[in-house]
């Protein structure tokens, strides 16, 4: 693990951090210094393992379960976070779910499910997290470049979903600006994780969408958000930033 300091002395908290590109942001977090809580909700073995990696790297991380549907559970988790860190500097909204369907097929419950992961879990967290932020905190959403363009059939409420960040977070920055807290999105294109790897017959047919006919790395995703959460990217707030190899442009 490539280690860096500058986010030494800081804080962070990620939900959804045991798989994919949680897991990814959150050894990245913990190479660039920070001190990393991550929930997960289901992948123990996979959560922990991470914990333990981290830590023989010499970092520090601790996993918590967490639902993220659970608003009580979520606020829970970010609350003993802060008492267990003394604060928290860097929120990471990550947790996310991707329900596909056209409007005839899609279920209630998973519209519903969609919008309460995807959107209200991120203003639940928000708001447990910047009770904790100083001056210099960093609120950072992991959206999507489906906010920007749907090219197929079946993913209105997803894109939806992702929509709706750019909005929240728009009004956040607004809202916590005069705090010296900043809040953005990051929106990734198909990124290669275990759900959704890189080889597959559908992947091949988003290489002919994207100007970069590959998948990203969980990596290059993290790098956005090490960066957003830097002293660097103090004078951005309030954006969606694509890291989308061309997806939406």
């Amino acid at each position: 693990m490539n280690s860096s300091s500058k986010l030494q002395g800081k804080t962070a908290f990620v939900t959804g951090g045991s798989r994919g590109i949680g897991a990814a942001i959150v050894r990245r977090l913990a190479s660039d210094g920070a001190t990393v809580a991550f929930s997960y909700q289901n992948s123990a073995d996979t959560a922990y393992a991470l914990v333990r990696e981290i830590e023989a790297a010499g970092g520090r991380a601790i996993a918590v379960r967490a639902d993220a549907a659970d608003a009580a559970a979520v606020t829970t988790a970010i609350d003993d976070a802060a008492k267990e860190f003394g604060a928290i500097d860097i929120l990471v909204n990550n947790a996310g779910v991707l329900r596909l369907g056209d409007v005839s097929q899609l279920s209630l419950e998973d519209f519903d499910q969609t919008v309460a992961v995807n959107v209200r879990a991120v203003f639940v967290a928000t708001k447990a997290a910047v009770a904790h932020m100083k001056t210099g905190g960093r609120v950072i959403n992991i959206g999507s470049t489906n906010a920007e363009r749907m090219p197929f059939a079946g993913g209105a409420a997803y894109a939806m979903s992702k929509s709706a960040l750019k909005g929240l977070v728009q009004g956040l920055a607004r809202d916590l600006g005069p705090r010296g807290i900043t809040v953005n999105n990051v929106q990734p294109g198909p990124v290669d994780t275990d759900m959704n790897p890189d080889h597959t017959d559908f992947a091949k047919t988003l290489y002919g969408m994207m100007a970069l006919p590959r998948y990203a790395k969980g990596e290059e995703i993290a790098g956005m958000v090490t960066y957003l959460a830097s002293e660097e990217a103090g004078f951005v707030t309030g954006a969606s930033l694509n890291i989308d190899g061309g997806f939406a442009a």
